[in-house]
């Protein structure tokens, strides 16, 4: 095995492992992102893109549509697992690829002179949260809930329905703080800079979801 190969498998292994750690040592993760160079960038792009579409089932999983999937009486148990990974894969995508874009403009709008490539990276870090639910919170409700989770009317509600719903909204809420800390690293900006870039980038995706709450 060359030595440049070597690196590589090493860098490899190194990013499985970051990629989860950024749950608990964010700074020291984020900082990597600083290394663009081709061989740092394939190394990080296959844990990067596991995590988001992990953090994209877990996130579809909690929608409205899939409180109701059962209601449909052609639509079987068995298709749930197909239709959150196809789902939450599109999520993915579109957060990925849309969502990346939104924060390299609002980045480069602020002064930012870091690559769309680092940004979507750096979005698919934060998502960490949302992928953690996944192998956790989510299976814990299913098994509570079983298929009344998946349909409207079943015995999926009160103050334990509420607590598995807050610390969904907890987790986003810990992604969006993620995103402000990765952004401030990779930048080295103020707090108040970082936070203005991910209310920018997040300004026009709120915008649509208001205007499709407030639609008749």
């Amino acid at each position: 095995m060359s030595a440049q190969t070597a690196r590589a498998s090493a860098l490899d292994r190194s990013w499985w492992l970051r990629a989860p750690a950024v749950l608990v040592a964010p700074q020291a993760v984020f900082v990597s992102l600083r290394d663009e160079s081709e061989d740092a960038v394939d190394a990080r792009q296959e844990p990067l893109t596991a995590l988001s579409g992990l953090a994209g089932i877990g996130a579809v999983l909690g929608t409205p549509v899939a409180r109701s999937l059962l209601n449909d009486f052609t639509f079987s148990v068995s298709l749930i697992p197909v239709w959150a990974f196809l789902g939450g894969t599109l999520y993915a995508l579109a957060v990925y690829w849309i969502g990346g874009g939104l924060l390299f403009g609002a980045a480069r709008r602020l002064g930012g002179l870091g690559s769309y490539r680092r940004a979507k990276h750096l979005l698919a870090l934060s998502s960490a949260p949302l992928a953690l639910c996944l192998v956790t919170l989510w299976p814990l409700r299913i098994a509570i809930y079983g298929q009344d989770l998946f349909r409207t009317g079943g015995t999926d509600w009160g103050p334990g329905d509420r607590i598995f719903g807050g610390l969904l909204y907890a987790a986003f809420a810990w992604s969006a703080l993620l995103l402000v800390v990765g952004v401030r690293t990779v930048h080295g900006w103020s707090w108040g800079r970082s936070t203005a870039t991910v209310a920018l980038a997040a300004a026009l995706p709120a915008l649509v979801v208001l205007a499709t709450v407030l639609s008749p």
